[in-house]
């Protein structure tokens, strides 16, 4: 009995652990086109395969049309955020070349814990 507990709690453990790196903050700042990151601020075509490391990045094949949302700044200026149809991540940018941009002034926000949420559908993953 006391090796199943056992076994429960570094399984807990384990769980925890990879919640905290599925949430990490990847950066304190972000540059959008509005307060609110609402509007695109450009759209990018990959010019080579990506497959993010967790739920959080988009994956993309070359040749696809990405619309960019924003921009990590400051101390993680190589991530931006942007979608591809339904789904939405980050991804690097020099995975992409800039076909066309959209706004010219961007604005740089704090970001919120909630940017680095992965999302399944319409619900949030807590692991």
């Amino acid at each position: 009995m006391s090796r199943i507990l056992d076994q429960r709690i570094l399984l807990l453990v384990i769980s925890f652990l990879r919640s905290l790196q599925s949430t990490k903050v990847l950066s304190e700042w972000k540059k959008c086109g509005d307060q609110e990151c609402e509007t695109a601020m450009s759209r990018v075509q990959a010019t080579t395969d990506y497959l993010g490391p967790d739920c959080r990045y988009l994956n993309f094949k070359t040749g696809e049309e990405i619309m960019v949302y924003s921009k990590l700044s400051r101390k993680n200026e190589n991530l931006w955020t942007g979608s591809k149809g339904k789904d939405f991540g980050y991804f690097p940018k020099d995975a992409v070349k800039v076909e066309e941009v959209l706004i010219a002034e961007e604005v740089e926000v704090l970001t919120k814990e909630t940017d680095f949420l992965c999302l399944h559908g319409d619900k949030y993953t807590f692991e």
